[in-house]
């Protein structure tokens, strides 16, 4: 009996003594189940952060900026015509950048490199797809743009150093000149550009080499105001725009006349018209004495034929038409700047300021339902490279 009384209670007491251990065992357990519970959960968790910042940093491109790519062809800073620029975007010369007020449209052109057409200058600029013909027109191009950037070298005396154009009519015929080109220029050293307008004349006859520019002034100085020597720059305007400085422009061709509207915060609005199928300079005693002082000495004599851009198929153009390249002065002393080149080197023309930038904030483009195929502009103009 004692020995079985003893058994019994030698395993009351191991049982006694297992409980403790059995109870510890299971609230591991437990533990271990919950700690398993909240580590899928912080894995969810992080997922799911993941997912958002992804969805956050969704790819933007110019189009998405400005959604009206369908109305143009994009030329590159190297040449090449890309056609519809939708869901597009280049590194060196055509992306998305943002500020505090928003998303903005980059265009960025080098001083020397491929260009295209006939023009000495790299430009990534949209030119419209179709043409409209001033006489029967009703079309219009809207925009509004900060320059960030312009040449840091260029002979001073050059009328285009230092400059871009934001904004062109164009036309598609005939000589292929350029009814109104918008440009911004200013000095190294300076603080203030300026902003001005051209009317280049549609030459009468067969020769476009004796064509010429009339500037006019927006804010600032015209194209006229240059530097006494090399590195010796004109009086700084007072009335100027900074780069980084927002302002717009307004084209719209209505019946042969194009009307130009110019705004920008903190400066006066300005306003000029201009007719584009009657001509006031058709004889040698019209040639205005800025044309004098800039063309004629240059042989750029030439009158315009009495009906101007009449009958001639035009259209619109916007980006960043750099106006600097690296041809010698002793060439042409309006056109050929002497800039810095790099020998076409992108990265290095980029790297030390010899460039031009501008930012689109927003544009838009009404199309008259005459408006044509501008094909045969592009046909010509993408083989000369």
């Amino acid at each position: 009996m004692r020995t079985e009384q003893h058994i019994i209670q030698t395993d009351k007491m191991i049982r006694n003594k297992r409980r403790p251990m059995v109870r510890f065992i299971t609230f591991c357990a437990i533990l271990l189940l919950c700690s398993c519970k909240n580590e899928s959960k912080k894995i969810d968790n992080s997922t799911s952060s993941k997912t958002e910042y992804k969805t956050d940093m969704v790819k933007m491109y110019p189009s998405d900026v400005i959604p009206f790519f369908n109305e143009w062809k994009l030329i590159l800073g190297d040449g090449s015509n890309v056609g519809h620029a939708n869901q597009f975007e280049h590194n060196d010369f055509f992306y998305t950048a943002n500020d505090s007020t928003g998303n903005w449209v980059v265009f960025k052109s080098p001083n020397g490199g491929n260009t295209h057409g006939t023009s000495n200058n790299t430009r990534t600029e949209l030119a419209q797809v179709k043409k409209w013909y001033p006489k029967t027109a009703n079309d219009k191009l809207s925009a509004t743009l900060k320059v960030m950037n312009v040449s840091a070298t260029g002979d001073a005396r050059v009328a285009a150093t230092h400059a871009v154009v934001v904004g062109q009519i164009h036309s598609a015929d005939a000589h292929e000149n350029e009814p109104l080109k918008i440009f911004y220029k200013k000095f190294p050293g300076h603080t203030k550009g300026s902003v001005f307008w051209h009317y280049e004349i549609n030459t009468k006859g067969d020769d476009n080499s004796k064509r010429w520019d009339f500037s006019t002034a927006v804010w600032g100085n015209d194209f006229s105001v240059v530097g006494t020597d090399v590195n010796n720059y004109p009086k700084e305007p007072e009335d100027g725009i900074e780069l980084g400085e927002v302002f717009s422009y307004e084209i719209e061709v209505v019946d042969g006349i194009m009307n130009l509207t110019f705004s920008s915060k903190g400066h006066e609005t300005k306003t000029f018209s201009k007719n584009l199928i009657v001509s006031e300079y058709t004889t040698p005693a019209d040639i205005p004495e800025q044309t004098k002082q800039l063309f004629v000495p240059l042989g750029q004599d030439g009158v315009e034929r009495n009906n101007a851009y009449a009958g001639e198929g035009c259209f619109f153009k916007l980006g960043c038409y750099n106006q600097t390249n690296g041809k010698s002065p002793d060439e042409n002393k309006n056109w050929c700047s002497g800039a810095e080149t790099h020998g076409g080197n992108v990265s290095m023309q980029y790297a030390d300021g010899n460039y031009a930038e501008v930012w689109f904030k927003s544009a838009s483009i009404k199309v008259n339902e005459n408006a044509v195929s501008n094909e045969g502009y592009f046909t010509k103009n993408d083989k000369i490279n």
